[in-house]
């Protein structure tokens, strides 16, 4: 398993220069000039300054030579540059940011699991009855609702009618309990039609019938036969959402205003300072490929099939015929 995890790093780092190299040259194709950005928009501002802080950010120099300086920069010094707007480094910009994010983002998922899995069970259960319509198109409702609206109205009602939860900030855990709730809730829905569909599929197999059959409890059958068996595409979906979730929720946190990696991209877009975007999409993307490779170990500890087949019986990567 150990060598197939180093496999999967290796395979990372072309994924991410193929990344550093297209938003590098967007970056480098968009309109305006990020030295007159730098010094923002005084008359007094002379030709001469301009060209004294272009060479200051290497803007001199040819696109090639600039691009090779920023992959070394990147891949030998993990130095992303330094923002224009602050004058510190993406790094620490982003390292400071990430902790809100990642909180946010376990929360979330928290949520996800916590309700859209028991409810979809359950409707699988009770599949063709009221209570399984019932829940189906509660989640229909749920997953049918803007993640932005659905803000919108929980800051109405708990911040500013009732005042329970604060409505802005990231100072303490009751300040992520709404955002929580505005980016989870959706994803609900979306947990509990796929462990639905996924659980009816099972629940009709054969070794699911075998196992009532032998005299098993309805618990036993369901938690212990029916549901690892399962849990595959709910995996899928639950990695999708966390990764994309890691990249910051963008709407929610410009609209709790969290300091997030999502509300960090956002500001540095409008604010056009390129190095900080550079720096977050390349840690999207790094973020991403590290959930589904930790998506795929997940796999192969869930199904012993998928961990044979990938890794053989004592845990050697097999080739698939």
């Amino acid at each position: 398993m150990l060598k197939y995890i180093v496999k999967r790093l290796l395979i990372m780092i072309p994924i991410l220069l193929a990344v550093a190299i297209l938003i590098f040259t967007l970056m480098a194709l968009v309109p305006g000039d990020p030295a007159r950005l730098a010094l923002g928009d005084s008359p007094t501002i002379t030709e001469e300054m301009l060209e004294s802080v272009r060479a200051q950010m290497g803007l001199d120099k040819p696109f090639l030579v600039r691009l090779g300086i920023y992959l070394r920069d990147i891949f030998l010094h993990f130095d992303f540059g330094t923002s224009y707007s602050t004058g510190v480094a993406v790094t620490k910009e982003l390292a400071s940011r990430f902790p809100n994010t990642l909180l946010l983002a376990v929360l979330c998922i928290v949520l996800m699991l916590g309700l859209g899995v028991p409810a979809g069970i359950r409707a699988a259960v009770k599949a063709n009855t009221a209570e399984d319509r019932l829940s189906m198109l509660i989640t229909l409702i749920g997953n049918s609702m803007p993640n932005f609206w659905l803000a919108l109205l929980l800051v109405l009602l708990f911040s500013l009618k009732l005042g329970w939860l604060p409505a802005v900030g990231a100072k303490s855990f009751k300040y992520f309990i709404l955002p929580a709730l505005s980016g989870g809730l959706g994803g609900v829905a979306s947990i509990a039609r796929q462990t639905r569909a996924s659980m009816l599929e099972v629940i009709r197999s054969d070794y699911v019938t075998t196992a009532r059959a032998k005299g098993l409890s309805e618990s036993k059958v369901i938690f212990t036969h029916a549901l690892p068996n399962a849990l595959i595409p709910v995996i899928t979906i639950t990695a999708q959402q966390f990764s994309f979730m890691l990249g910051g929720i963008a709407v929610i946190e410009s609209i709790f205003s969290i300091p997030g990696i999502g509300n960090f991209l956002i500001t540095s877009i409008s604010a056009r300072d390129y190095p900080c975007v550079q720096g977050c999409v390349i840690y999207i993307a790094f973020a991403f490929s590290i959930m589904m490779l930790l998506t795929d170990l997940i796999y192969a500890f869930v199904d012993p099939r998928i961990k044979s087949q990938y890794f053989g019986s004592k845990g050697k990567k097999v080739k698939r015929g």
